[in-house]
């Protein structure tokens, strides 16, 4: 016996879907968001506008960093608490978004210690917010799923959380969040939704409804996803922004797997940006697992839908495209990043803070904690993120 939930109470699709804020029942709102693309797109003082008119007070928490640190959501909350709103919205990329998540649930419930949450029992349920997400990036389709992922920068520890209280109540996809994305960050968000679909697709807890939900997402982003990339065609960038919550209502009933493993490891130890580590290891990581003969079938099958020889290949070839670098070692011109910022409030948004980089002669972990429901171990072995 399989239980399925592939989102909350709702999915809003379209160009313009934001406006159905208009109709929802919010009357004090806490926007957690993350750099500064939505304001210089304008779609944050377009929400709030839309707010502003019902007659909604709202709070702004911006400045959420990539990899999101759990002194992050711990001055979020606290922050919460002198507002104290009734639905958190999330808006921007996964970061932000997860960031929302964890708020919201760990409001809820103040007797729970979020440093040490890796070591808890997270609440399945949200009694008293209302949380709602709407993603500004292409591919980490965490308004669709029961995870979130806090960084402990002290511990060089990136930590995956599972609960069914994490999922959004309601998913806003507006594409006209995502025309402002630069090209990279297109083509990394998007190669982290094609590691969602593929990863879930090769994985043996995979079902009928999630087959066609994943190899549906597949060939849609091998469609969409190069056009979204080069020429920023807002129709292409429409089409991808659905197939990476298609890929996402699929993997959160199924799993990842190595791809997402080495990334959250590299993730925590040197704050890379999580969907060009995917893209960069996801051919490495299919070769590996294509000795298993059930994986070597599907990736034939995957081959045949997307009109190639060999699919492993098709990723090189899409990653090129891209601009992906083949390799590790060809990326040897990254450098690491300065040190992210603490996020900051309302209209002011106060000079932010430094926090500490993570030491490169830590050993880097990553640990996951579920909901009482879950059974860790059988969490840990499909290497769910």
């Amino acid at each position: 016996m399989k239980e399925l939930r592939f989102h909350g109470q709702a999915i809003v699709t379209g160009r313009g879907s934001v406006e159905c804020l208009k109709n929802l029942p919010i009357g004090r709102a806490f926007i957690v968001t993350g750099g500064s693309s939505v304001v210089k797109n304008g779609m944050l003082a377009k929400i709030e506008g839309l707010l502003a008119a019902k007659g909604c007070q709202t709070l702004v928490y911006s400045g959420v960093p990539k990899n999101p640190p759990v002194e992050t959501v711990v001055e979020g909350i606290a922050r919460m608490r002198e507002f104290a709103p009734d639905t958190v919205i999330g808006i921007g990329g996964g970061s932000a978004i997860d960031a929302s998540k964890v708020m919201s649930v760990f409001y809820e419930h103040p007797g729970l210690d979020v440093a040490a949450a890796f070591r808890q029992a997270i609440p399945q349920k949200r009694e008293k917010i209302k949380l709602i997400a709407i993603p500004g990036t292409s591919g980490t389709a965490s308004e669709v799923t029961c995870f979130a992922v806090l960084t402990y920068r002290g511990e060089d520890l990136k930590v995956g959380g599972k609960s069914p209280a994490f999922v959004p109540d309601y998913a806003i996809l507006d594409a006209d969040m995502t025309l402002s994305m630069p090209k990279n960050v297109a083509a990394e968000t998007g190669m982290d939704a094609m590691a969602h679909a593929v990863e879930c697709y090769t994985n043996p807890a995979l079902d009928d409804f999630t087959d066609a939900m994943a190899a549906g997402a597949i060939e849609g982003l091998f469609r969409h996803l190069p056009a979204s990339v080069t020429t920023g065609e807002p129709g292409a960038r429409e089409k991808v922004h659905n197939y990476q919550c298609l890929a996402g209502c699929a993997f959160a009933n199924v799993g990842t797997g190595l791809d997402h493993g080495i990334a959250h490891a590299f993730g925590g130890k040197y704050d890379l940006g999580h969907g060009l580590v995917i893209a960069v290891a996801l051919p490495y990581v299919l070769e590996f697992n294509s000795r298993d003969a059930s994986v070597r079938e599907k990736l034939a099958r995957l081959a045949k839908r997307v009109d190639r020889g060999d699919f492993v290949a098709a990723i090189r070839e899409l990653n090129t495209l891209l601009g992906i670098p083949a390799s590790f070692k060809a990326w040897a011109s990254a450098k690491p990043t300065s040190p992210p910022t603490s996020p900051s409030l309302s209209k002011t948004r106060s000079k932010a803070r430094p926090e500490s980089i993570p030491s490169p002669y830590r050993r880097t972990t990553c640990r996951l904690f579920c909901a009482p429901s879950t059974k860790a171990g059988a969490f840990n072995n499909k290497t769910q993120y």
